[in-house]
């Protein structure tokens, strides 16, 4: 699985390519493995960890599913790759300001919330890890903004109850706790 795991690193390293986080020069890489550290705490299943990679990809990069799929068809069995596109799909927003320009921010959360409420337990567990380490990032460097950041985080882990319990709660104090930092 390790040997797996590093090569889809490798691959959402290179589809994301230039991209860098939003507030510091790092590539874009070091917060899909946070992701990915942070479900391994509670998980070892290896679409779920292979999704936490790559969560981002479909959604940011001119990488389309088939293109994924094939790639992971050469690292894993074909029902863990079908099962990791799934979640990434699962995972990358459909209500976003070039589909929905007509749509608010807060009107297209909101619609994502209540889509992301239909999706699978495992997206649900990987969403929470995305949430923490977005929002812990945020308030050390955008702390105007994470303030909006993390009620929205809040509203959408009211909605999306489904995954790992404990990584829940660890979601829900983590945003708790950043809200109180501002």
């Amino acid at each position: 699985m390790e040997t797996a795991l590093a090569k889809i690193t490798a691959f959402a390293d290179r589809a994301h390519g230039q991209q860098t986080r939003r507030y510091t020069p790092e590539r874009y890489i070091v917060h899909p493995v946070r992701v990915m550290e942070i479900c391994r705490e509670y998980t070892s299943d290896e679409a779920v960890l292979a999704a936490a990679l790559l969560h981002d990809v479909l959604e940011d990069t001119p990488v389309t599913r088939a293109a994924m799929t094939d790639f992971l068809l050469t690292v894993m069995p074909p029902e863990t790759a079908r099962r990791t596109v799934q979640l990434v799909e699962e995972l990358t927003d459909v209500y976003v300001k070039d589909a929905y320009p007509h749509l608010n921010r807060k009107a297209r959360k909101k619609r994502e919330a209540a889509r992301l409420a239909t999706t699978s337990p495992d997206a649900q567990t990987v969403k929470y890890a995305d949430l923490i380490d977005n929002g812990t990032e945020m308030i050390r460097h955008d702390p105007a903004f994470a303030r909006l950041f993390l009620q929205e985080g809040k509203m959408l882990l009211g909605k999306i109850t489904a995954g790992d319990p404990r990584l829940y709660q660890r979601a829900l104090r983590t945003l708790d706790a950043c809200l109180a930092a501002i």
